[in-house]
């Protein structure tokens, strides 16, 4: 987790902002000390529900995981 004082912070907050915005925490520091935390913002159980039900069915499952997907002689190479 970053640590990063408060005229830091200031100086440069849209890009601390960018990087929350990617998943990163950062710790606000005041005099070597912790005063905030940011944080990205924890999705709604709807927005959670949603992304579930987006992703259902999309996984593929592959019983022998070491054999080509494709046949051989439909690989592009090959030909």
């Amino acid at each position: 987790m970053k640590e990063v004082n408060i005229t830091e912070l200031r100086q440069n907050l849209p890009g601390y902002l960018a990087r929350v915005r990617r998943g990163e925490r950062i710790k606000v520091t005041s005099r070597g000390r912790v005063v905030a935390e940011l944080v990205p913002p924890v999705p709604s159980p709807e927005e959670g529900a949603a992304a579930k039900a987006r992703l259902r069915g999309s996984v593929v499952r592959y019983d022998r995981p070491l054999d080509p997907v494709i046949e051989p002689g439909e690989w592009d190479v090959n030909r």
